[in-house]
């Protein structure tokens, strides 16, 4: 870890928001394009901050994040997902840092890794599954409340709406990225071994209590989440 990636650097972001019980969101901006990143907390039963894909926010918001408790876990959800994971682990030197195990390599390069999905215990209500098919590269963060089950993804689902220019018309017709939620063509290049695998996992976790999925690139899947998933699924 360099001094430059320990560094705490704020791009602009949304605020964070409260998504269930125990459960927050924020959006913001990459050092370049139109793409938007999501960072998703999750509370602990002893008060602890499970942190994933975290985003380096302003002073108000992390005070607000720490209002919240004290930040426990972080989440680098895969290789690609390190922007801001060392100048976490600066700021706050007794995070315990997890991602999946396929990933270590690469984020081992900007932080040190604690553990991996599928091995890791976050209490309950959370749990972390490597997701199949995927040689352990991507995985799910499963938050579960009174009110129902969420699920948080990182690159293998999308939600973005299309956009303009240039940009705009890569992801929409060559990426695929665009348009609602999908798997996109990098991600089945970059993640998928096993698309049978992965249908299935996918189909396991489409149950009639899921209230919502987070992904890390744009908006929440809200409107009937386990039907959405289980079409994304069929894709595959």
């Amino acid at each position: 870890m360099t001094d430059a990636d320990a560094q705490w650097k704020v791009l602009p972001h949304d605020p964070l928001t409260q998504l269930d019980d125990e459960l927050w969101r924020m959006e913001g901006a990459l050092p370049r394009g139109s793409l938007r990143r999501v960072m998703t907390v999750a509370r602990q039963p002893d008060g602890g901050l499970v942190i994933h894909n975290g985003i380096a926010m302003s002073d108000d918001e992390r005070a607000k994040l720490e209002a919240l408790g004290r930040p426990a876990v972080l989440l680098v959800p895969n290789g690609f997902h390190r922007l801001d994971a060392a100048a976490y682990v600066a700021r706050y030197p007794w995070l315990r840092v997890v991602c999946p195990r396929g990933a270590r390599d690469a984020v081992r390069k900007v932080v040190r890794v604690d553990g991996v999905y599928g091995e890791t215990d976050l209490g309950a209500g959370l749990t972390l599954e490597p997701v199949d098919g995927t040689r352990e590269r991507e995985g799910v963060l499963v938050a579960k409340s009174a009110k129902g089950r969420t699920v948080v993804f990182n690159d293998l689902i999308f939600n973005m709406p299309h956009g303009v220019g240039l940009e705009g018309f890569v992801l929409r017709y060559l990426t695929r990225s665009t348009g609602g939620p999908r798997t996109t063509v990098v991600s089945r290049l970059a993640l998928l071994a096993d698309k049978p695998a992965a249908r299935a996992h996918l189909e396991r976790l489409a149950t009639d209590d899921l209230q919502r999925i987070v992904v890390s690139h744009h908006e929440v899947i809200a409107s009937e989440p386990a039907a959405t998933l289980r079409a994304i699924a069929a894709t595959l």
